[in-house]
C-alpha cells in the first residue's frame, strides 16, 4: 500500500504533466486575443469549446434581463482558463468524462418552486472524448434540449464552479490568490479548531484544510443558511462532517462523524463541499515544490499566485530546434537534418543513399544514418510527447512536432507513430457521432471494432484531485 506522501508526490507529477500538455500556449494566446475584443464565440472555438446555446432563444424563453446577464458572463468567460481548471482523472490527466459542471446560476426561487437556470460545461463520455472538447449549454431542470445522449446532464453537486467563478471568469481571476489560501501558510489546520496532527497529514496529501471553514460558510450562504452541516469527501467511502455554527466552525473527531451525520440526516443528503474547495490548487502546490515555474502557468493564474512576477511577452510555444542531429555512422559522426522538407542524411551523396536503400530492400543492413531516419519515422524518441498531445486533443501541436522531426513533406512509414496518428483520427469519428446524437448512450459496435492497439482505457483510471 502506498504511503500518503507517495500518493501526494504522484499527484503533483501528474498535474505537472497536465500543465505541460492539456492547455497549449498557442490555445491560450488565440483565446485571449479573441476574448479581449469581445468575441466570446471565437474564444470558445480557439479553446475547443462547443457552444450549444443561442442568446436570442434564451431571451425569448427566459426574458431579456436574464439573457443580458448570460451575455455578460459569456463575454468574460475565459474558456482556456476553464479548461485549465476542469476536473481531471488519472492516469493520463484527461478531462473527467461524462461530467456536467455548473458555472453560474440565474433566477430560481425556493418559495415558488422554480428551478434556477444553470450555465453548464459538459464533457463527453469516455468513449467519445477524442479531442478533449468541452461544450457549453444551459440547463433548466427537466427542460433541457441540449443534453442529447449525455450520460449525466444534471449539474454535479461535487464538481461545481458556480461558487468558484475565479476559475473561469476573467473579471475575478485575481480572487484565486485568496481563495486558494496562498496568503495563508499551510499547517494551521482549520480556523476555530484546536490544533490536531491529523490536519497536517491531510494537508500533506493535498487537502485545503485551512480553507474548509470559509468555503463551507460560502456554500451554506449560497443555500440561504447561516449555519449547518457540510460533508467533505475524503475518498470513495470516507466523509468528514463539518459543522458550521453562526459563531464559528467545529470539526467533529473521526469517531463522531457517523453519529453527527445521523443526527443531521443521511450523509448523502448533506451539502457537499465542492472539489475545488476540498483540495489545494495544484498550481500552488507545484510552485511550492519547485515542480513548475511561474512562466509555465496560465497568465491569469500566474498573475494571481505570483503578483508582480514578470511574465513572458510571447505566449506561443517555442519553435522546435532545426539543428542537425548527430549519428555515429561507421566510426564517425554524421548529420541528419531536413532537406527540401524531408529528413535526410547530410553526409552521404545521393548515389550512396540509393545504393544503401536498395541493399536494405534486399534484407541487407542499411547505414546507421538511414536506420536513424527509419526509427524517426516509426518509433521516434519524442513519441511519448506526441502521444500525450494527441491524448489531450492538441492535434496541431502533435503535427507540428512531427513536421519538426521529419519535415513537412515526409511520408510516414508503417510503425507506432503512424498508428498513433491514424487512431487519433478514427476516434474523432466517435466524438462527431456523439455530437450528432447518432449513438444513443453508447458507442456503436463499428467503433468498438476499431479500438486502437494502444488503448489507454485498459489502464485503471484513478481520480486525481483538483
Amino acid at each position: 500500500m502506498r504511503s500518503p506522501a507517495a500518493n501526494a508526490e504522484s499527484r503533483l507529477f501528474l498535474w505537472r504533466r497536465v500543465r505541460e500538455y492539456a492547455v497549449p500556449r498557442s490555445m491560450i494566446k488565440a483565446a485571449t486575443v479573441r476574448r479581449r475584443v469581445g468575441d466570446w464565440a471565437g474564444a470558445c472555438a480557439a479553446a475547443r469549446v462547443d457552444a450549444d446555446l443561442d442568446l436570442r432563444t434564451v431571451a425569448r424563453h427566459h426574458g431579456r434581463e436574464l439573457a443580458a446577464l448570460l451575455r455578460a458572463d459569456l463575454r468574460h468567460l475565459a474558456p482556456d482558463l476553464l479548461r485549465w481548471h476542469m476536473p481531471r482523472i488519472g492516469p493520463d490527466g484527461l478531462l473527467r468524462p461524462g461530467l456536467t459542471v455548473s458555472l453560474a446560476r440565474y433566477g430560481g426561487a425556493e418559495h415558488d418552486g422554480t428551478e434556477p437556470l444553470h450555465l453548464v460545461a459538459r464533457t463527453p463520455p469516455a468513449w467519445a472524448d477524442a479531442g478533449q472538447r468541452i461544450s457549453l449549454a444551459l440547463w433548466a431542470g427537466s427542460f433541457d434540449e441540449t443534453s442529447g445522449a449525455h450520460p449525466h446532464p444534471r449539474p454535479d453537486r461535487r464538481f461545481r464552479l458556480d461558487l468558484h467563478r475565479h476559475l473561469w471568469d476573467a473579471r475575478r481571476a485575481d480572487e484565486l490568490r485568496s481563495r486558494s489560501g496562498a496568503e495563508q501558510p499551510s499547517g494551521d489546520g482549520v480556523a476555530g479548531v484546536p490544533p490536531d496532527p491529523r490536519w497536517g497529514a491531510l494537508e500533506e496529501r493535498g487537502y485545503a484544510v485551512h480553507r474548509w471553514a470559509a468555503e463551507a460558510t460560502l456554500l451554506l450562504q449560497a443555500e440561504g443558511r447561516a449555519s449547518g452541516v457540510v460533508a467533505v469527501r475524503l475518498g470513495p467511502r470516507r466523509r468528514l462532517v463539518l459543522d458550521v455554527a453562526s459563531a464559528g466552525t467545529d470539526l467533529r473527531p473521526p469517531e463522531a462523524r457517523i453519529d453527527r451525520a445521523s443526527r443531521a440526516g443521511r450523509v448523502a443528503a448533506l451539502p457537499v463541499l465542492p472539489d475545488a474547495a476540498t483540495w489545494t490548487t495544484p498550481d500552488l502546490d507545484l510552485l511550492r515544490h519547485g515542480l513548475i515555474t511561474v512562466d509555465r502557468l496560465h497568465p491569469l493564474v500566474a498573475s494571481a499566485l505570483a503578483p508582480g512576477h514578470p511574465l513572458a511577452a510571447n505566449l506561443a510555444a517555442p519553435d522546435p530546434t532545426q539543428t542537425p542531429r548527430l549519428v555515429a555512422c561507421r566510426g564517425v559522426w554524421h548529420r541528419i537534418g531536413l532537406v527540401d522538407g524531408v529528413l535526410a542524411a547530410l553526409d552521404h551523396d545521393p548515389a550512396e543513399i540509393r545504393r544503401e536503400e536498395l541493399l536494405a530492400a534486399l534484407t541487407g543492413t542499411p547505414l546507421p544514418c538511414l536506420r536513424a531516419i527509419d526509427d524517426a519515422h516509426r518509433r521516434p524518441e519524442c513519441l511519448p510527447d506526441i502521444r500525450a498531445r494527441l491524448d489531450h486533443g492538441d492535434t496541431t501541436g502533435a503535427l507540428a512536432a512531427v513536421e519538426a522531426l521529419l519535415g513537412p513533406d515526409a511520408l510516414l512509414r508503417d510503425g507506432n507513430l503512424r498508428e498513433e496518428l491514424e487512431n487519433a483520427a478514427l476516434r474523432r469519428i466517435a466524438y462527431g457521432m456523439f455530437r450528432a446524437r447518432l449513438t444513443g448512450h453508447g458507442p456503436p459496435a463499428s467503433l468498438l471494432d476499431q479500438r486502437p492497439k494502444r488503448d489507454r482505457r485498459s489502464h485503471p483510471r484513478q481520480a486525481i484531485a483538483r
